[in-house]
């Protein structure tokens, strides 16, 4: 009864998350990939065989193992081995390509630990990467280990974990450089503390993914040096729209799962929605003419949150049936963010592109456009 009541409490506690890490979502799914590779080797200090990650990450139906990132094979084989080596793995690329969701895949599959993660910004310093001190315990005990305060860096060496360094290009290159000796020497000097402990030594399966959006403003350039302690890996945006539109109608449900609301995206809606997108992002229609791109990065993450968010809208303003209208209203948020000039060009796209699709929903699309003023 204590164990049932156990596991009970603990997936009330995963449930009732707005988003449970990669390892505890799919935690069935690691075992089961644990159990079958045991036999497969694998780099020291990882959970999963390579294999096995890579199975992870693209999927595996004949052992149950959904598909969670769309990629092709051959870059994310190089993201997997880049992190058995001595050298970082760098993801780059457009906002929204799922660059961070892939770093917490990884580090699921690899380390069972998706959470020692440092948020870049213009306000990182390095106690937030390395460690700190507990300040009142440091004045009456001094520099000992029970005064410390490790941040993820510590933690990932310390225990042979992936660290996982979100948006490095907005910290100052001055932060950034802190990571050189852990790449390179694979130790960290703690100057507070004497003979033995003042180096830590980083333990198997520690390495950093890192990433970078290319389009955003404010980002810092990284220094040759530490570039060249990283193999840096382009995540491009998905090039089929199926795969797309699969992709965009699973995690929006998912999402609004996730927020109780039974509504669900149909395939027509995410179809109209996903098309609009990647018109409106690559500048030319899905018959081949030009239009004017927006400023704005419409990408699939920007999708599947509009897509979550007209669900919701449908659901408690409506009757819980998703609309081309309620895409529109969620639009606004997305599409005019910094530029008024993108308001121009999603109206000449309605006028020119839209009002001249044949189908019920494309009409009821165009005829909801006084939404975006």
């Amino acid at each position: 009864m204590g164990k049932r009541n156990s596991a009970a409490s603990a997936d009330t506690r995963l449930t009732s998350r707005q988003r449970p890490s990669a390892e505890q979502l799919y935690a069935h799914e690691l075992a089961t990939l644990e159990s079958a590779g045991a036999e497969e080797p694998r780099p020291p200090g990882w959970r999963l065989s390579p294999k096995a990650v890579l199975a992870f990450v693209l999927g595996d139906e004949q052992r149950g193992i959904v598909a969670k990132f769309v990629g092709k094979r051959s870059f994310l084989e190089r993201c997997i081995v880049s992190l058995a080596t001595n050298r970082g793995l760098m993801l780059i690329g457009e906002p929204g390509t799922a660059k961070s969701w892939l770093s917490e895949l990884l580090a699921a599959a690899i380390s069972g630990d998706s959470t020692l993660t440092i948020q870049g910004s213009a306000g990182t310093t390095e106690d937030n990467i390395r460690y700190s001190w507990n300040y009142a315990l440091l004045l009456s005990e001094g520099p000992t280990q029970r005064a410390l305060v490790p941040a993820p860096l510590f933690l990932g060496m310390k225990h042979g974990k992936l660290v996982r360094f979100e948006e490095i290009t907005r910290c100052p290159a001055e932060i950034q450089d802190v990571l050189l000796s852990m790449l390179s020497d694979r130790v960290m000097a703690i100057p507070e503390f004497q003979k033995d402990d003042s180096m830590l030594f980083a333990q198997a399966g520690f390495n950093i993914i890192a990433t970078a959006n290319t389009r955003d403003r404010g980002v810092n350039e990284m220094s040759a040096a530490l570039k060249r302690r990283f193999n840096f890996e382009t995540v491009a945006p998905i090039a089929e729209i199926s795969q797309e539109m699969e992709l965009v109608q699973r995690e929006a449900n998912r999402q609004l799962e996730r927020a109780g609301v039974p509504v669900a995206m149909t395939p027509e809606i995410t179809e109209l929605l996903v098309t609009t997108f990647r018109e409106l992002r690559q500048g030319r229609t899905t018959d081949g003419r030009g239009i004017e791109s927006l400023t704005t990065v419409l990408s699939t993450a920007e999708a599947v949150g509009t897509a979550a968010g007209a669900g919701i809208h449908a659901w408690f303003y409506g009757d819980g049936n998703v609309r081309p209208e309620h895409i529109v209203q969620h639009m606004v948020g997305t599409v005019l963010k910094d530029n008024p000039d993108d308001l121009k060009r999603i109206q000449h796209y309605f006028e020119h592109v839209v009002k001249k699709r044949e189908g019920t929903l494309w009409k009821a699309f165009y005829d909801s456009r006084g939404e975006l003023c």
